[in-house]
């Protein structure tokens, strides 16, 4: 077998991760299932990571990369900031239908962390990633349709993280598209409540 590079390795053992967990769950996910899945050997585990909770890290940075980070809608000619609200949360909205067992194995990845013993920092992590990838999308979106917040953007983007992860794990449950669209819909109406056109004035 070729010699491979770390990277190369930690991307095999990231993905080999998410299909243990995928298929058998976080708690099933030891270092020996993960290496196995991969086709590696045990110590190239250790040579790649630290620990499992770096591990663990690394997967939820992972389906975070596919799933939460896109761009903005580009805007139809004549849209305003509704418009440019609206499909912006839909376009997310589709990373979430389109991989659903991965954000499926985010949520049990933060009730394993909360329960075991020195991983609880994996549950603050992802969500602070959260925190932070909602913070991005409102800035961007307030970019694109040349708005401001009257919000602080912190608090509208925990408030929104708070929507979007009841909204995903109850969709994960009964995969109703027309009530979780429908909810979409409503918050993003109250975002374009929230918003004031132009960029905000700075107190002299």
């Amino acid at each position: 077998m070729a010699r491979q590079s770390a990277d190369a390795r930690r991307e095999q053992l990231v993905e080999a991760a998410i299909r243990v967990m995928i298929r058998d769950g976080v708690a099933k996910a030891t270092t020996r299932a993960v290496v196995g899945e991969a086709g590696l050997p045990l110590g190239a585990f250790h040579y790649c990571f630290r620990s499992k909770q770096e591990l663990l890290h690394s997967v939820i940075e992972r389906i975070m990369l596919r799933s939460l980070t896109f761009a903005p809608a580009s805007p139809a000619h004549g849209d305003g900031p509704r418009d440019i609200i609206r499909s912006t949360l839909h376009a997310y909205w589709e990373g979430i239908r389109a991989r659903p067992a991965e954000h499926l194995v985010t949520y049990e990845l933060t009730q394993h962390a909360l329960r075991e013993p020195g991983l609880a920092d994996v549950a603050r992590r992802q969500y602070q990633h959260y925190l932070q990838a909602n913070i991005d999308h409102l800035e961007a979106i307030a970019e694109l349709a040349g708005i401001h917040w009257t919000v602080d953007v912190p608090v509208l983007a925990r408030y929104g993280l708070n929507f979007l992860d009841g909204l995903t794990l109850n969709w994960l449950i009964d995969r109703d598209d027309t009530q979780a669209l429908a909810a979409l819909d409503a918050y993003a109406e109250h975002l374009a409540g929230v918003a004031a056109p132009g960029r905000p004035r700075i107190a002299e």
